[in-house]
C-alpha cells in the first residue's frame, strides 16, 4: 500500500474522496499525561487556579475535532456528528488516561479527529498545570479503534 497523500510524481496531494460510500464512521484515540501526586491530587479535587482541569479539557477535545482540518493540512473538513471523552484517573500511577471517541458520517474516515481531540485535551491538562508541575509527560497517543469506509475495522491488540 502507497502513501495516500502523494500524487504520481511523489508531491503532496489531499486524498480526493468524491467517488467514496458515504458511511457511518468512528473512531477513538488516547494517550496518557503522567504528573506529581501533588498535581494529580489537586486535579482530582479541583484546586487548579485556572479552573476545572477536566471539564475545560473536555470542550478543548471537542472544539478540536470539530477542527481538525484547520490545523492538519490534508484533512478533509468533516460534519462531526458526535464527541464523547471520557477521562480514566490513575491515582497508583498519578496519572490521567484520555479517550475521545469521534462518529460522522461522511466519506473519508475519522481517526485523525479522534487523536486530534485526545491530543488537545493532554495538552489542556499541561496547560492548566504547567505553574504547578513542569514534569508532567505526555505519551501513548494512539488509534484505539475505527469502524466504517474501505478499510473496514480496526481494534488495537496492545500488541502493536
Amino acid at each position: 500500500m502507497g502513501l495516500t497523500h502523494l500524487d504520481d510524481h511523489g508531491r503532496v496531494s489531499m486524498v480526493d474522496v468524491g467517488d467514496k460510500e458515504i458511511t457511518r464512521r468512528i473512531a477513538r484515540a488516547g494517550g496518557t499525561i503522567t504528573m506529581t501526586p501533588e498535581t494529580y491530587a489537586a486535579v482530582m479535587d479541583e484546586r487548579i487556579k485556572k479552573g476545572s482541569v477536566l471539564a475545560t479539557a473536555k470542550i478543548a477535545a471537542i472544539m478540536a475535532a470539530k477542527n481538525t482540518a484547520h490545523t492538519i493540512p490534508l484533512c478533509h473538513p468533516l460534519p462531526v456528528d458526535h464527541v464523547v471523552v471520557e477521562f480514566f484517573p490513575d491515582e497508583e500511577r498519578h496519572a490521567i488516561e484520555v479517550q475521545a471517541e469521534v462518529r460522522v458520517t461522511a466519506r473519508t474516515g475519522v481517526e485523525m479527529e479522534a487523536l486530534h481531540a485526545a491530543s488537545v485535551a493532554l495538552l489542556t491538562i499541561y496547560d492548566m498545570c504547567k505553574a504547578m508541575d513542569r514534569t508532567m509527560v505526555i505519551g501513548g497517543i494512539c488509534v484505539l479503534e475505527k469502524s466504517g469506509g474501505r478499510s473496514g475495522s480496526y481494534v488495537r491488540t496492545g500488541k502493536e
